[in-house]
């Protein structure tokens, strides 16, 4: 399955740092936006999770949430949650059905050499629950949040 600009994103439902079950249709009437990261506590996701933290308060104006959707388990997402004081909502992806589903699981060239594995990718899903924007291969963790939070401010 890919994902399309326009097209409806694929429903969703995985356990936040608390256990408690998250489902994409929850959400339904607001913008979302939704982004993959490999890892919990790793030098390029903490620095894409800290730029969201950073620009918080900004995108909260937007009434937008965010998820961040990682296949690390609840409690290590509660240690990167309490460590960086990220205040939006972490998700589990074990089996990493999520990801597939979002492009965001597949091969990828690190260091050189093609791999199975996480790509960082983000998707902003409308309050209509169809995708607006997708990016599809991060490569800057870093500034990626602030693209974002520029997507949502200009509406595009």
């Amino acid at each position: 399955m890919s994902i399309e600009e326009g097209k409806a994103a694929p429903a969703f439902t995985l356990r936040n740092a608390a256990g408690e079950e998250v489902a994409l249709k929850d959400l339904r009437g607001r913008d979302v936006i939704v982004y993959f990261y490999p890892r919990d506590d790793t030098p390029g996701c903490t620095k894409e999770a800290c730029g969201f933290r950073d620009v918080w308060r900004d995108i909260e104006k937007t009434g937008t949430a965010v998820l961040g959707i990682s296949p690390d388990d609840e409690s290590t997402h509660q240690k990167f949650a309490a460590k960086y004081k990220l205040p939006f909502t972490l998700l589990s992806d074990p089996d990493k059905k999520v990801m597939t589903k979002y492009g965001a699981f597949g091969e990828k060239m690190m260091y050189g050499k093609k791999t199975l594995g996480v790509i960082r990718s983000t998707v902003w899903i409308g309050p209509d629950g169809k995708v607006k924007k997708h990016w599809k291969r991060v490569a800057k963790a870093a500034d990626h949040p602030g693209k974002v939070l520029e997507a949502l401010q200009g509406g595009s």
